[in-house]
């Protein structure tokens, strides 16, 4: 097997990536739609392909390989967000489209301009594939990137995916600068909720509080890095949507992830109030203080 890779997607996220892989002497191939290369030729021969494509182009770039990978191929989803159309996780729509190639979710507390400044972070591969796992975990681990292995896949790909949305309101809080105390109630109450869909999604509880769940939510929730953070900063400063996204380089896909999960949450009674105040606050039919009046003023009720 040969010891190139294919990474999808030319932003941030894939240049990061890219980078990690050179360490172990992988040499990859970074594909994106303005490259002037056919997408299919540059998979040939590979041991895996990295998706780290946003979500709304993950559904064209599948559509582009059909019919070119070969069953061996690894395919690494390192997207986090929910699909409009079908409600699918990244790695659902790829497993349908390719059933018998080993999928794996790379999702960790990965700020992708840390990782190019070579500081040190860990992550989590995720596979029903422990082969498929334990090779991607050799591609990418180094002494500044640990990398570790994980049988939940959806665990993983959903606590990365909800997190965004909670990201939007811990955005928001600081943006009112509310202080420690809340931003703290907020995190710890945004956790259960990830946990409670999650575990709708047949998610392991304890994969929640790893990596991909604890740990990527305390770093999108107290980083400006994050692009779901600046929003809700953004909109805790009395800016519109319209205008935040403006000035905001990239995609911030916790406002799509929000409008799937209030679809979700709403379609099999799932208890998601934060979640809910931030699809309100997202639209504009509420404030950020009246969302934090909204959430504060909720019937009591006991912790667990």
């Amino acid at each position: 097997m040969s010891d190139r890779i294919t990474i999808i997607g030319a932003g941030a996220w894939g240049s990061a990536l890219a980078k990690l892989t050179q360490i172990n002497g992988y040499e990859p191939t970074i594909w994106s739609r303005n490259c002037g290369e056919d997408l299919p030729d540059t998979i040939i021969d590979r041991v895996a392909i990295i998706a780290a494509v946003s979500m709304s182009g993950v559904r064209a770039v599948i559509a582009q390989l059909e019919g070119s990978i070969e069953s061996h191929q690894i395919i690494v989803t390192a997207t986090k967000g929910l699909d409009a159309q079908t409600n699918l996780t990244p790695a659902q729509l790829w497993k349908n489209s390719f059933p018998d190639n080993p999928i794996v979710v790379l999702s960790g507390p990965n700020l992708s301009l840390e990782i190019k400044q070579g500081l040190p972070a860990a992550t989590v591969v995720a596979s029903d594939n422990a082969d498929a796992a334990t090779k991607i975990q050799e591609i990418f681990s180094s002494p500044k990137f640990r990398v570790y292995t994980n049988d939940d896949p959806v665990g993983v790909e959903i606590a990365g995916t909800v997190k965004n949305a909670i990201a939007i309101a811990a955005g928001t809080c600081d943006g009112l600068q509310l202080g420690n105390n809340a931003k703290s109630a907020l995190l710890t109450r945004g956790l259960a909720e990830i946990i409670r869909i999650g575990q709708y999604w047949g998610g392991k509880p304890e994969t929640f509080y790893g990596l991909s769940g604890l740990g990527d939510l305390l770093t999108t929730c107290n980083s400006p890095l994050s692009r779901n953070y600046q929003v809700g900063y953004g909109l805790a400063q009395g800016k519109t949507l319209t205008e935040v996204l403006a000035d905001l380089q990239g995609t911030a896909e916790g406002i799509n992830t929000t409008k799937v999960l209030i679809q979700i949450a709403d379609r099999n009674q799932i208890y998601m109030p934060i979640v809910v105040l931030v699809d309100r606050l997202l639209q504009g039919q509420i404030t950020a203080p009246e969302a934090i009046i909204a959430l504060m003023s909720r019937d009591r009720k006991s912790e667990y």
